[in-house]
């Protein structure tokens, strides 16, 4: 190829770029017109966005375009509109005590949506979306309730928490037997074939005859003679089939070894009182009770 003159492919007739690799020349084919236009279409929409829409940074901000748009400018009007609309809602729920609440169906409504909404941004993490819980978490869908199960026992919970900081914690303490070493490893055994039996389940009936005077004498303060526990304490009812951290053997076994107390943060310092009292509703309405 010499001078301005393009060789043109024997086969094709088109003119080649000039390029070869391996005995390969490139074509120089036209792109498709469709495209081109598409192409054009495109550089013209992309000025005209440069110019109507905040596009290009600067040293100290950006274009803010001749729409004037800005989506922070939108969002802050939006959430400003919701709280209007919650207003209304949320300002029956600062009087309203929470029988009133649940007695009133709008107000009930309301209160449920809220709550809901609250539950699933900061208590789903532990118990789950639909409450109900997992090993070590309490399932808020039935009506086993170690705090109490009332409408108000579930704002208290909910406000000051279960061994938090908060000065007004519900506070208990299951004792850690084995590893304090206030009971020898076969105490703690029999023990174990002791609480397996409270809950009508088979159990090694020497054991369990051990394990009597060690349960009168350690276990009853609290759980109480017959095993069904104590809501004032925290104690949890052994003669039931439900567990927070597991009915086989082993996980019995490990949390009279270990004493075992999960931690309720207290929510009181972070939502405000009628925030915490539509989330009781909504516990309460999705609760056995």
């Amino acid at each position: 190829m010499t001078g301005d003159a393009r060789e043109k492919d024997a086969h094709s007739g088109v003119e080649t770029t000039g390029h070869e690799w391996d005995g390969i020349r490139e074509l120089d084919n036209p792109l498709p017109r469709w495209w081109l236009w598409v192409f054009y279409a495109c550089v013209a929409f992309s000025i005209g966005y440069w110019v109507l829409m905040p596009a290009w940074p600067g040293l100290n901000g950006y274009t803010q375009g001749l729409l004037g748009k800005s989506d922070r400018r939108e969002v802050a009007q939006a959430l400003k509109a919701l709280d209007v609309t919650r207003g209304a809602g949320a300002e029956k729920l600062k009087s309203a005590t929470l029988a009133q609440i649940e007695s009133d169906p709008e107000l009930q409504a309301y209160a449920l949506q809220v709550g809901q909404s609250i539950f699933g941004d900061n208590c789903a993490t532990c118990h789950g979306a639909g409450g109900a819980g997992g090993k070590g978490y309490a399932n808020l869908r039935d009506d086993v309730w170690l705090w109490g199960g009332t409408l108000e026992d579930i704002q208290r919970t909910i406000t000051h928490g279960i061994r938090s900081t908060d000065p007004e914690a519900r506070q208990s303490q299951m004792p850690a037997f084995g590893r304090d070493g206030m009971l020898p490893a076969a105490q703690v055994t029999d023990l174990t074939e002791y609480v397996v039996s409270l809950s009508g389940r088979p159990a090694n009936a020497a054991a369990v005859a051990r394990a009597t005077p060690v349960f009168a004498e350690q276990c009853v303060a609290c759980h109480g003679p017959a095993g069904k526990g104590d809501m004032a304490l925290g104690a949890p009812d052994l003669t039931d089939g439900d567990w927070l951290y597991g009915s086989d053997r082993a996980s019995i076994s490990g949390q009279i070894h270990n004493g075992r107390g999960g931690v309720m943060p207290a929510w009181g310092h972070r939502f405000s009182p009628e925030t915490i009292k539509a989330l009781a509703v909504y516990i309460h309405a999705n609760s056995g009770q």
